[in-house]
């Protein structure tokens, strides 16, 4: 029997890498891992895959930069507390286009605590969010949402593996560009070789060359497959090749990746939500950091962000970190505040318009 525990030192090297530090499309990604974490090709193969039977890797997949394919947001959801893990259940499990699914709380009443449910929505160019976002209110029973799309992105990865050894106040030498979430076009051919990359690979699938499937499936040859997506990544639709660990759910040893993850807020002034943003994404414990506004619901805050960790305390020592640095940098906060997940689902967004049509049909439009 294989070790599978993402704490055995071959495992952890290879996550430390097949996190969240392979990037853009790599027409062999298992060589990618092999080559930046010093473990073998083979040995990264084998682990890899008694990792993904046990569960402790959840998924292997190729990620989409889906804020360039999509119109995506973070919604907030007020729902009455007798249907709230309904509406959860609800949309992480019936409907392909919410995300992140979490039920989130606060350590007291603050603003916008009365908004329990949080989650992801993407749908494709040219629908509507807030149409979607109204059918998933008739549908669950919620009596309110708040959208909150991107505009700007400053970090986004996960590698938690890679994060248990940081330090408050770890950060890059430099401030974090800012990514934009403009659209792109696809051709016909392109978003063919697209839907049949996203898919998150089988088992069979973990092995040295894994798009060879794919490529049939799209309907071209290895090497046509492979051009085309060379084409994507050049038009930066292409994100990573992750294995995604089961971060919330304990292993079937008991072990656990993380306890904890804080969604933090900062409300700084307008027209400084850039630079704020910078700041806050060059730290090193930021798995995602967005420019997105809250509005009068969550006290005006701008900034937002999260980091995941195995203590609640270390989760707050790096947030009083980035508070600090914030301060000596000159960036006024007039409010901030955490709010703490409890339940949660992950699972990639759906974003094929053939797909969100057949949905909306079968849900009465």
């Amino acid at each position: 029997m294989l070790p599978t525990a993402h704490t055995d030192p071959i495992n952890a090297a290879i996550l430390a890498v097949s996190e969240d530090l392979i990037a853009g499309f790599q027409r062999q990604p298992f060589h990618a891992i092999a080559e930046k974490s010093g473990v073998p090709l083979a040995t990264v193969i084998e682990r890899i895959r008694a990792m993904l039977e046990a569960g402790v890797v959840r998924r292997v997949r190729q990620t989409l930069l889906s804020t360039k394919l999509a119109h995506g947001s973070l919604v907030a959801w007020k729902v009455p507390e007798e249907k709230l893990n309904d509406a959860f259940d609800f949309m992480s499990q019936q409907d392909p286009f919410s995300g992140h699914v979490v039920i989130r709380s606060t350590d007291g009443e603050v603003s916008g605590s009365g908004y329990r449910l949080w989650t992801t929505l993407k749908v494709p160019v040219g629908e509507s969010l807030d149409q979607h976002a109204g059918a998933l209110l008739r549908l669950t029973g919620a009596t309110e949402y708040l959208l909150m799309p991107a505009k700007g992105v400053f970090a986004l990865g996960v590698g938690h593996v890679r994060r248990k050894t940081l330090e408050p106040g770890d950060k890059a030498d430099a401030p974090a560009a800012m990514m934009t979430t403009t659209a792109v076009d696809l051709t016909p051919e392109e978003w063919e070789v697209l839907l049949a990359l996203k898919e998150e690979l089988t088992l069979d699938e973990v092995v040295a060359n894994p798009w060879l499937g794919r490529a049939e499936a799209a309907g071209v040859s290895l090497e046509r497959f492979c051009e085309v997506a060379d084409t994507l990544n050049a038009k930066k639709v292409i994100g990573r090749f992750s294995t995604f660990l089961e971060h919330v759910k304990p292993s079937a040893a008991g072990e656990r990746v993380t306890r904890f993850n804080g969604l933090f807020h900062w409300a700084v002034p307008q027209g400084r939500e850039i630079e704020a943003g910078a700041e806050v994404g060059r730290h090193f414990c930021m798995t995602h950091c967005y420019w997105r506004e809250g509005g009068p619901q969550f006290r005006d805050v701008n900034i937002m962000g999260v980091v995941h960790g195995t203590e609640k305390d270390r989760v707050l020592e790096h947030k009083a970190a980035i508070d600090r640095h914030l301060a000596a940098s000159g960036m006024p906060v007039s409010y901030t505040n955490v709010f703490w997940g409890g339940r949660s689902e992950i699972k990639p967004s759906e974003i094929s318009p053939k797909v969100y049509a057949a949905w909306h049909a079968q849900q009465g439009g």
